[in-house]
């Protein structure tokens, strides 16, 4: 997350008395301890030469190389995510996700929330995954034996559906992306309404319209893998390229499910 305000230290009070004008590097020496990252600033600008470098280039630097922070959100149920940020909309808690999207919660499934003290640099590069806690985030998940069940009816893979709503929404219900997509399966608009999903929110409603979509995709593709870039890119975009999209999105997207659900 993007921290509202640099957590420096104590500012700079100066001496008192005349005293010379400090270089940059005995300045940072006697100084790097308590001086606030604003005085740190101002004062490195009034030292150091124009024809060295500017003041506005000087701040875009560090600001740049500054690692932003994030939340750890505490469910009541015992499990924790780690959030961009979060805000209040009317009566709903909306947690903003660091890889984008938003999850819509009611306040009081939330135990607290507090400051990750963990840097994150942006942008955020997704961190490989052990095998063992793959492995048990497709074996043990929520919303287990409607997965099955559903998944039975439809003859549709319950190691395929189950390793996309992990990479799709972690299994949070409320999740809602950036471009609208909604549920554990992250269904677009028209696609709740194709399959008369009437609350896309609802998890057996929404796990039964995305499983409906990903056999369409199937009966259509043939294989697991473009069946799930059409899931993720859209079958036009299938058709055009005569295969996986050459975006690394779907392509990541596409062999993270297949490597959960082999597993």
């Amino acid at each position: 997350m993007m921290s509202n305000a640099h957590r420096g230290h104590k500012g700079y009070e100066g001496h008192r008395g005349k005293t010379r004008q400090p270089t940059v590097r005995s300045f940072v020496s006697r100084r790097a301890r308590v001086v606030s990252f604003v005085t740190f600033v101002s004062l490195v600008a009034r030292a150091v030469p124009a024809r060295v470098v500017s003041f506005v280039t000087f701040v875009s630097l560090v600001a740049s190389a500054a690692p932003a922070r994030a939340e750890i959100v505490f469910f009541n149920t015992g499990r924790t995510l780690s959030v961009k940020a979060h805000r209040s909309e009317g009566e709903s808690l909306v947690l903003i996700l660091r890889t984008g999207g938003e999850i819509v919660c009611e306040p009081s499934v939330v135990a607290r929330i507090t400051p990750d003290e963990v840097p994150y640099p942006e942008p955020v590069v997704e961190p490989a995954e052990r095998p063992e806690a793959a492995l048990e985030a497709v074996e043990t998940v929520p919303y287990g034996e409607i997965i099955d069940k559903l998944s039975a009816e439809h003859r549709v893979d319950a190691r395929l559906v189950r390793a996309l709503i992990q990479v799709e929404s972690a299994y949070h219900e409320r999740a809602r992306s950036p471009k609208g997509a909604m549920g554990l399966m992250q269904l677009m608009p028209a696609t709740a309404r194709q399959y008369a999903v009437a609350d896309p929110y609802d998890p057996a409603s929404n796990i039964e319209g995305g499983i409906r979509h990903l056999k369409s995709l199937l009966e259509r593709w043939f294989t697991p893998a473009l069946a799930l870039a059409a899931y993720n890119a859209g079958e036009a975009a299938v058709e055009k390229f005569h295969g996986i999209p050459p975006y690394p999105e779907t392509q990541n997207y596409v062999s993270r499910i297949l490597r959960l659900a082999a597993r």
